[in-house]
C-alpha cells in the first residue's frame, strides 16, 4: 500500500530551464496520483519567486539554469524554511561537483539525469524520482529540541576540515593489515551524503580499522564523492578498486553500478573486489557489501546502516549481529528517511539505535 494513500497530493514545484524537461518532469510525475504538479519555473529567479507565492511541499531543482542558478535558489528557499529540494544533475563531473555543493547547503538528494542536462529519456529514473519527492515531502527540515539543521552541521565539518593543514593520514601503512584490526561496514542510502558527514570526519586517521562505504549513486558521481570525503576526513578515502589491499586508516566507497566485496587471498591478505554480478535493486548493494566484509573479517565486524529508503542491508545486519559482530542503526529521530535502518531493528539486527551524531562515537567505542 502506498504510504500516502488517503492524503493529500504531493504538491511539487518543477525548476527548469528547458521546456523540454519541464514537460517531461511534469508527465513523470503526474503518471503517479500521489503527485500535483502546481507550476514550473524557466529559471531560479521564477523559482524562488513562484516558492514564495505557492508554499509548494516540494522543489524539483536543476542545477543549471539563468539568471539564478539552481544552488543559489536553493540557498534562498533552504534559508527562507519554504520546502526541502530535490536537485536534478547532469552526469558528468562537473554535475557531480555541483551536486554536492548543494548537499552541503541543504539539498535534501537528487537525481542525476540520463543522458546530460536536457533529457527527453527520465523516464528510466522515474521510479527514483517519485521515491525521493516523496521521502522529501513527509521529511522534517529542521533536527528535534531546537538542534541546528543537517545542512549547518555539514557546513560546519566542512569548513573545520578545509581549515586544518594536511595531516598524517598522507602516510598510508604499505601492509595488510594487522590480523587484530576491525573492519566498520557502512550502508547508506537517501539522505546520505549530508548524513555520512556526521560521522566520517569524527574518525581519527590512526585508527585500527577499515571502512566500507556504500552510499546508493551513480557510477560517475562516486568517485568524485570519495574526493569530497577525503577532502574532509582524517581517514584516507578512496572509490573501490579491484586488487587494492584493505589496509588500516582508509575508507572504501562502492563505485556505483558495481558490487563492492572483500576476498581473502592465501597469504591472508584482504583484497578488494568490484564484480558486476549479483544483479541487485541497487548496485552496489549493502547486503553484498556487508556479507562480504563479515565472511573475511567474521565478528571483528562492526555494521552500520543508516538513512536510506527500502530495506537494503537490513539482513546483512542481522547475520552480523548473529555472527558475534557489532551492529550500529540510525534513529528514527535523526533519519532523513527511515526505511533501512528501521528495517534492520524491526528483522532484531540492531545492537544499538543511536542519532546519527552519535554513530562516530559508539564506533570508536568499539575499536
Amino acid at each position: 500500500m502506498c504510504p500516502f494513500h488517503d492524503k493529500p497530493k504531493i504538491r511539487v514545484l518543477i525548476a527548469d530551464d528547458s521546456a523540454l524537461m519541464r514537460r517531461t518532469l511534469r508527465r513523470v510525475l503526474e503518471d503517479d496520483s500521489d503527485f500535483e504538479v502546481i507550476d514550473t519555473a524557466r529559471d531560479g529567479e521564477d523559482a524562488v519567486a513562484k516558492a514564495r507565492e505557492l508554499r509548494p511541499d516540494v522543489v524539483s531543482m536543476d542545477i543549471n539554469m539563468p539568471k539564478l542558478d539552481g544552488i543559489s535558489a536553493l540557498q534562498l528557499i533552504i534559508s527562507e524554511g519554504i520546502c526541502p529540494v530535490v536537485m536534478l544533475s547532469s552526469l558528468t563531473q562537473h554535475g557531480a561537483v555541483a551536486t554536492f555543493e548543494s548537499l552541503e547547503l541543504g539539498a535534501f538528494d537528487f537525481v542525476a539525469k540520463p543522458g546530460g542536462t536536457v533529457s527527453a529519456e527520465l523516464g528510466s529514473v522515474a521510479r527514483d524520482l517519485r521515491a525521493k519527492l516523496k521521502a522529501a515531502a513527509s521529511s522534517r527540515s529542521l533536527d528535534r529540541a531546537g538542534r541546528r539543521t543537517r545542512a549547518e552541521r555539514v557546513r560546519r565539518v566542512t569548513r573545520e576540515a578545509r581549515e586544518l593543514p594536511p595531516g598524517p593520514k598522507l602516510a598510508l601503512p604499505e601492509r595488510a593489515a594487522p590480523s587484530d584490526m576491525k573492519v566498520v561496514a557502512i550502508g547508506i542510502s537517501t539522505g546520505g551524503p549530508a548524513t555520512i558527514m556526521e560521522v566520517l570526519p569524527a574518525i581519527p586517521h590512526d585508527v585500527n580499522a577499515a571502512f566500507f562505504l556504500v552510499q546508493h549513486m551513480p557510477g560517475s558521481f562516486t568517485g568524485p564523492f570519495a574526493r569530497r570525503l577525503d577532502e574532509t576526513c582524517q581517514l584516507h578515502v578512496e572509490e573501490a578498486a579491484a586488487g587494492v589491499e584493505v589496509r588500516p586508516g582508509c575508507c572504501y566507497v562502492a563505485r556505483g553500478e558495481y558490487q563492492m566485496t572483500v576476498h581473502r587471498a592465501a597469504n591472508g591478505r584482504a583484497l578488494l573486489r568490484t564484480p558486476t554480478k549479483p544483479d541487485t535493486l541497487f548496485k552496489p548493494s549493502v547486503d553484498v557489501m556487508m556479507e562480504s566484509v563479515l565472511a573475511a573479517y567474521g565478528a571483528s565486524t562492526i555494521g552500520v546502516l543508516m538513512t536510506g529508503i527500502g530495506d537494503d542491508g537490513a539482513n546483512a545486519m542481522v547475520k552480523i549481529k548473529q555472527a558475534g559482530g557489532y551492529t550500529i542503526a540510525e534513529s528514527e529521530e535523526t533519519a532523513v528517511v527511515y526505511g533501512m535502518p528501521r528495517e534492520a531493528i524491526e528483522r532484531g539486527g540492531a545492537n544499538v539505535v543511536l542519532a546519527s551524531w552519535d554513530v562516530a562515537k559508539a564506533i570508536l567505542r568499539r575499536l
